[in-house]
């Protein structure tokens, strides 16, 4: 009867609120289920209340007056937000912020919300390791230290332990072992184990905050000194930027401390293994954003007292050159060991190795195997890495 009256059913035309509401169900069986982090979940919480607030100014309410057109306004309107904040943070916020709303999308396409994706992607969110943070000079940490009050133990946190902010706010006193003097957590977002070894810094400020608290062990390692309250991790990122702001140090982002240290660490002689065991990351990731990084910066130079292609040294001993008949293409298959000690000749040379190790003479393979568990050596070289500040001299490794 219908087809002969002509009728045609109403086709439904949800509104983004409810797109939301599914998504937002959606997302929290998949934490339930494992497959979700709840930080993962709040960035795109934080993504989506800034997508609605855009839609709120221009009156729109429906998923099908989102076009394209419409997506790239947005862009541009998140960018201007974004510089407001922080001018070095655009290109970065911008990828991750496309990639979240991408995801959101696809969601509404997948359950027949939506025939088409409006968003284009702006890149793969962590694809160049040469933008977002980098690492801190160490006449910046040293002036960090110095305004440090009254922030003092969250940046003893985080200068030594390289931890995330998400995890530096949700570390407990059952995970400080003061006997073994190390700091073991099950990171949020990847879910890998830290083990990091406590510096005698750190050590002074923690056990000056059980003396003066002494708290239970479940309760928070970092409160929020105006509250006295857990931080939250976009109050710990404002509390370390405006340390940076009063200390003159621009862009002190709380991630630019793991980058220190990963890099410190690197320049100092520990392997990848060691480096990831401590920032519960994984060996590609060390490879990818830090190992390079360390050579191609110059970062290493403050590290040792020395420059590329110097044969004098300020307090260690030794030249560092590169031996006759060595190509970039043959270390690319050596040892860690030997891949490093290249990288910190110099940023040309670093280039060629990171190109080699693209092609099927990487040692990727090899690292993985040869270090699931860490040698005396390594240990050894850990140690030392702990036990001598930013900016001093370590002895020869």
């Amino acid at each position: 009867m219908a087809a002969i009256v002509g009728h045609v059913k109403s086709q439904p035309n949800p509104s983004w609120q409810e797109l939301i509401n599914l998504f937002e169900a959606d997302s929290r069986r998949r934490i339930l289920l494992g497959k979700v982090r709840s930080s993962t979940f709040d960035r795109y919480q934080f993504e989506t209340l800034e997508f609605s607030e855009f839609l709120r100014e221009r009156g729109v309410r429906l998923l099908a007056q989102i076009d394209r057109p419409f997506i790239e306004q947005f862009k541009v309107w998140r960018m201007e937000r974004v510089r407001k904040r922080s001018k070095f943070v655009g290109a970065k916020s911008l990828v991750l912020s496309a990639a979240i709303l991408h995801r959101v999308f696809a969601f509404a396409a997948e359950n027949d919300m939506l025939s088409k994706n409006p968003v284009r992607l702006e890149g793969r969110p962590g694809g160049e390791p040469d933008r977002g943070s980098q690492p801190f000079k160490p006449g910046e940490l040293r002036k960090l230290r110095e305004y440090a009050e009254p922030d003092s133990l969250a940046f003893e946190l985080l200068r030594w332990t390289g931890l995330r902010g998400s995890d530096a706010v949700a570390l407990t006193w059952a995970e400080v072992d003061f006997e073994g003097r190390e700091i073991e957590r099950v990171t949020q977002k990847r879910g890998k184990r830290a083990v990091v070894p406590i510096h005698t810094e750190l050590l002074f400020a923690l056990e000056a905050e059980r003396e003066r608290r002494k708290p239970n062990p479940w309760e928070r390692v970092l409160l929020n000194p105006e509250t006295g309250k857990p931080f939250t991790r976009p109050r710990l990122y404002h509390r370390i930027m405006a340390l940076g702001r009063r200390s003159g140090v621009a862009n002190a982002n709380p991630h630019r401390f793991r980058d220190s240290l990963a890099v410190e660490m690197l320049c100092r002689g520990a392997t990848p293994y060691d480096v990831a065991k401590v920032l519960g990351d994984t060996i590609d990731t060390v490879e990818k954003h830090y190992a390079i990084r360390a050579g191609a910066s110059g970062a290493c130079a403050a590290y040792h007292g020395v420059q590329f292609g110097s044969r004098k040294t300020g307090h260690d001993s030794g030249t560092i050159r590169k031996k006759n008949g060595t190509s970039a293409m043959k270390l690319a298959g050596e040892p860690v060991s030997r891949i490093l000690s290249a990288v910190r000749r110099g940023p040309r040379f670093a280039s060629r190795l990171a190109s080699a190790q693209r092609d099927d003479h990487s040692s990727r393979s090899r690292i993985a195997l040869g270090l699931k568990q860490p040698t005396r050596g390594s240990q050894q070289t850990l140690l030392r890495v702990f036990a001598y500040g930013l900016g001093q001299p370590s002895p020869p490794i």
